[in-house]
């Protein structure tokens, strides 16, 4: 619970009313023509590489990236810094392995790229469910966590139906964002985002390592004693555990990040608003950079907040410690109630709300072009569609989203939710990005081995998911009075990642077999006809 004054809690919701006030009026001035489809899913591909690599490193930030990485590295110490170190390798693998082929190969949504050499409606279907899967999980985690931390930020958690409220304000807000906006606008609102969030980082990392005269050294030691684990905090353990299991399943969470974070649908969309391959590759250096920069800022407030608010009281608020850099600002601000106080939390929990509004807005968008485009447009209409209808169905899509989105989030807003962004980045990992990688590199890709890898490489991260231990079985489990768990780990990547891939060659494999049987039945068909003709002949 914080314990600041009316005077920061008046400031705090001037704050938010500014931002929500700012954002809203650059996306209706953004928001692109009824009928034009272009502007909608790619904003003219007008952003330069400077701010297509902000907007990128915007959407690629989510506020588990902000709020959940920095309460791992306060509460687990070495697990929170080799997760944060994962996350920015994922979008640097993204950089030199695929942003140039994605923006060779796509036009507007993830299907463009999949069906490019293997069209049908098929593959538009399959893309959009796999979408659909990926992004909606993560909105489920981004709004049920803002209704809590809304609600803390804003001191009304004992107020019945706070955080059903704040869900619903937010889940509103990110539908007109999305719907209103398209491309373009939800693009500033990510540049607006990350400007306010390494602004703000840096101020609290420097804070921090004032506090301790500028030592490293001094602030290690003094996490170590107050996450209450001691040495044990520069060890890995303290998360998964130490086990011979719980190190694969340390192992597979930190390959499942790196290779499905950066192939998200919403993160992969934003390579085709960039004019061309040169642009794409400079737009992907300043992402790298930034993401890079913010993931060094994380590691020091996630370390500053075990050293200066120390584990207990943060578990007290959060066992996942994703109120460790709110609480933080309270510390670094000074007594209670002074300027400094004010300013500090009221810029840090700007920094909260504008990653909660920007990254369910990013998600909302993919999810609903990808309906639009190629469920509608391309499945539906076989690619027939008007443009204004097109764009019409794309807004009311945004609304339906949104709608499920809000409607699932207040539904388990008591729930422990953690397990969906896992989830959403095993998806990510065992379908898309085995797809993108076979699609973009491999010729012998077939139709069959696509829709193997990506309902294959879905469906088995779904199942070991709702039967691993993240889901039942443990204290920390989503049920954790119920045990009906058979995969003894949180991650599914170092099972369901092998999985995509060798669905994806199976099917392929096994089509080019069908098809050479078939050739070979054709020929023998055509070469009886000929013999019979030739007998009726004589």
């Amino acid at each position: 619970m914080n314990d600041f004054s009316s005077g920061t809690q008046a400031t705090v919701l001037i704050l938010f009313t500014t931002l929500v006030t700012v954002t809203l009026l650059m996306c209706v001035m953004a928001g692109p023509d009824r009928d034009d489809l272009t502007n909608f899913y790619t904003g003219y591909l007008s952003l330069t590489p400077l701010k297509n690599g902000l907007a990128i490193a915007g959407d690629y930030i989510s506020a588990a990236t902000v709020l959940s990485t920095a309460g791992i590295i306060a509460l687990a110490g070495y697990d929170g810094y080799v997760l944060a170190v994962s996350t920015a390798l994922s979008l640097v693998l993204l950089m030199f392995l695929m942003a140039e082929p994605l923006r060779n190969a796509g036009k507007f949504t993830m299907g463009d790229v999949l069906a490019r050499n293997m069209p049908g409606r098929a593959v538009r279907i399959a893309a959009c469910v796999v979408t659909l899967s990926a992004t909606l999980p993560f909105l489920v985690v981004q709004l049920s966590g803002a209704g809590s931390l809304l609600t803390f930020i804003l001191n009304i958690p004992h107020l019945a139906g706070a955080r059903t409220v704040c869900i619903v304000i937010v889940g509103s807000l990110m539908i007109i964002y999305a719907a209103i906006g398209g491309m373009r606008g939800t693009a500033l609102m990510q540049m607006i985002k990350i400007v306010l969030l390494l602004g703000t980082s840096v101020v609290v990392a420097a804070l921090v390592l004032n506090r301790f005269d500028w030592s490293p050294g001094d602030v290690l030691r003094a996490a170590q004693a107050g996450s209450g684990a001691g040495p044990a905090y520069l060890r890995q353990g303290l998360q998964l555990g130490t086990s011979a299991v719980d190190r694969l399943d340390f192992a597979s969470l930190q390959i499942t990040v790196v290779l499905g974070v950066a192939c998200l649908p919403h993160i992969t969309m934003r390579l085709y608003s960039a004019r061309d391959v040169p642009a794409v590759r400079r737009s992907m250096s300043w992402a790298v950079g930034t993401v890079t920069t913010f993931c060094l800022l994380v590691i020091i407030m996630g370390t500053g907040a075990a050293a200066l608010v120390g584990s207990r009281y943060i578990t007290a608020a959060d066992p996942h410690g994703r109120t460790s850099v709110l609480m933080l600002s309270q510390v670094l601000g000074g007594a209670r109630g002074s300027l400094g106080a004010t300013i500090l939390y009221s810029a840090v929990a700007g920094m909260v709300f504008i990653t909660l509004l920007s990254s369910v807005a990013g998600m909302t968008l993919a999810a609903a072009s990808s309906l639009a485009h190629d469920l509608f447009a391309h499945a539906a209409r076989r690619g027939q569609a008007e443009p204004r209808t097109e764009m019409t169905v794309a807004a009311w899509t945004s609304v339906a989203v949104g709608t499920l989105a809000i409607a699932l989030s207040t539904l388990v807003e008591n729930w422990d939710v953690a397990v969906l962004t896992t989830l959403a980045v095993c998806i990510g990992a065992s379908a898309v990005a085995p797809a993108l990688t076979y699609s973009l590199f491999w010729r012998g890709f077939t139709r069959t081995g696509l829709l193997a890898t990506l309902y294959g490489g879905a469906a088995c991260a779904l199942l070991l998911m709702v039967f691993s231990k993240a889901v039942s079985g443990t204290p920390a489990a989503v049920f954790p009075h119920a045990d009906f768990h058979l995969f003894p780990m949180q991650s599914t990547g170092l099972v369901s990642i092998p999985f995509g891939y060798l669905a994806g060659w199976l099917g392929s494999r096994l089509d080019h077999r069908r098809r050479a049987a078939d050739s070979r039945e054709h020929r023998r068909l055509y070469e009886e006809s000929e013999a019979r003709l030739l007998a009726a002949a004589e």
